[in-house]
């Protein structure tokens, strides 16, 4: 972020750093490790690293949420290298759950992209140095424009821990691996410290699962979102007869509609019970087709509310005691308002 020495000092560092990772390359225990053993080392590096930055959250970081919920503009968020791509991941993140927030390069905001972040806006800098000289023009700008900086590094004295309103350090932590020399430990801990900001704001906000899936209406993501009222049939589509018709003529109904299943109801269309194909074979009988809808109904059939959403239908249609392929839509007080089917959720993207 600053000139920290001549072309001899940086000389002199690139040729420290090509040595060490050399002599560690020398060193390395690969060709002779089991991989599943690295592997294992790597995941166990990095979970006691974020059990470490678990514990180390305090007033800092309820200082940073603060001042989050607080912005009137976006939230920008910066990083060079692995932690620009953490940088992204963050601001996706926070935008998808109720924080409107931005990624700004930083080489690019030196040529032009600082006019993206303005008055009113916060900054998250990432940095696991705190020294990535890319980061200095938004630094200095949100300075000058008086933005609140939060700065995510490990190094307490580095340049960004010294420049941000409100530091959140990293714990020590080595990064995993045998060579202990690319971002590994560190770019996970400054995502998950990003996803735990983005939660605890989501709660502070009360953003809520209808919320989430405005801002997801595409995939199956979108469509285990969506209300029953959304995708269920109604009006004429509806498979309903009154009690007292005969099954010959419910029979009629029931297959032009094409649902498998009829639904009996009174005249202010309460459902008072449906007729499924396992109600018929279970009927089955030379006087079937005369006998009252209401002495082959089921009295006691699953339904669901329009307001429900489509992740609660298809476990109420999965349900291992009495598993269904369509439900009547029903509200408080148990009038029709419509029926759903397994196929809708197909066509919904569903499953």
């Amino acid at each position: 972020m600053v000139d920290r020495g001549s072309a001899a000092v940086h000389t002199a560092f690139m040729s420290r750093g090509e040595t060490t990772l050399q002599n560690a390359v020398a060193e390395s225990p690969l060709p002779n490790s089991s991989d599943l053993a690295i592997a294992r080392d790597v995941l166990a590096t990095e979970a006691a690293a974020l059990t470490a930055l678990a514990d180390s959250l305090g007033d800092k970081f309820l200082a940073a949420i603060d001042t989050l919920l607080a912005v009137t503009g976006r939230v920008v968020v910066t990083g060079m290298g692995k932690s620009g791509h953490v940088a992204r991941k963050i601001a996706a993140t926070m935008a998808s759950t109720g924080t409107p927030a931005l990624f700004v390069h930083p080489a690019e905001a030196a040529h032009g992209d600082l006019g993206m972040i303005v008055p009113g806006d916060a900054v998250i800098a990432l940095s696991n140095s705190g020294e990535a000289q890319e980061l200095a023009a938004i630094v200095g700008h949100a300075h000058r424009i008086g933005l609140s900086l939060i700065g995510i590094t490990s190094v307490k004295e580095s340049t960004l821990g010294q420049a941000a309103d409100i530091p959140l350090l990293l714990p020590p932590a080595p990064e995993a691996g045998p060579i202990g020399l690319a971002p590994t430990t560190s770019t996970t801990m400054q995502m998950a410290l990003g996803d735990a900001i983005a939660v605890v704001l989501l709660a502070r906000r009360g953003f809520s699962a209808k919320d989430f899936r405005d801002f997801h209406p595409g995939g199956k993501l979108g469509a285990r979102l969506k209300r029953v009222r959304e995708l269920m049939h109604k009006g004429d589509e509806l498979p309903l007869v009154p009690p007292g018709t005969t099954m010959d003529k419910a029979l009629i109904t029931m297959t032009a509609k094409r649902f498998g299943l009829l639904g009996v109801v009174d005249e202010g269309q309460k459902l008072l019970g449906v007729v499924t194909d396992g109600d018929l074979r279970r009927a089955m009988s030379p006087t079937l087709l005369s006998r009252p809808v209401e002495e082959i109904m089921n009295r006691g059939p699953k339904s669901i509310g329009p307001e429900a959403l489509a992740e609660d239908a298809l476990r109420e249609m999965n349900a291992p005691a009495r598993p269904v392929t369509a439900l009547f839509v029903v509200d408080d007080a148990n009038m029709v308002r419509g029926i759903l089917h397994i196929h809708d959720l197909l066509r919904a993207g569903f499953v």
